[in-house]
């Protein structure tokens, strides 16, 4: 574990006295790498690289959840402004209502 920890796979937490303490989330690390290197075969470069991928994958995927909810917004504003801009077409296309009562007077 201390190699570990000496790569940069592993950083567990000190105690005043410096000795490690490990969370949970370390030893599901630690079962991580271990699959990693027994199961699959790699070097710890190899676990490195794989660390370093699945943290960047997780970033891409938070700026998915970003980009979806901007989108989703903007998709709204745009509904919201078709709408508007039909009323006021609609209503730009109706004659005034004193128009509109004159020339049905005048037509009789």
């Amino acid at each position: 574990m201390r190699m570990y920890e000496r790569k940069g796979l592993l950083r567990p937490q000190r105690t005043p006295k410096n000795r490690r303490r490990y969370s949970d989330v370390d030893i599901v690390r630690l079962r991580h790498i271990q699959e990693l290197t027994q199961r699959e075969g790699l070097n710890l470069s190899g676990v490195r690289k794989v660390f370093e991928m699945e943290d960047e994958l997780a970033g891409l995927r938070e700026k998915v959840l970003v980009l979806e909810r901007e989108m989703a917004g903007m998709h709204e504003s745009m509904r919201d402004g078709m709408r508007q801009l039909k009323r006021q077409v609609a209503l730009s296309t109706r004659p005034p209502a004193d128009l509109a009562v004159r020339s049905r007077r005048g037509a009789r």
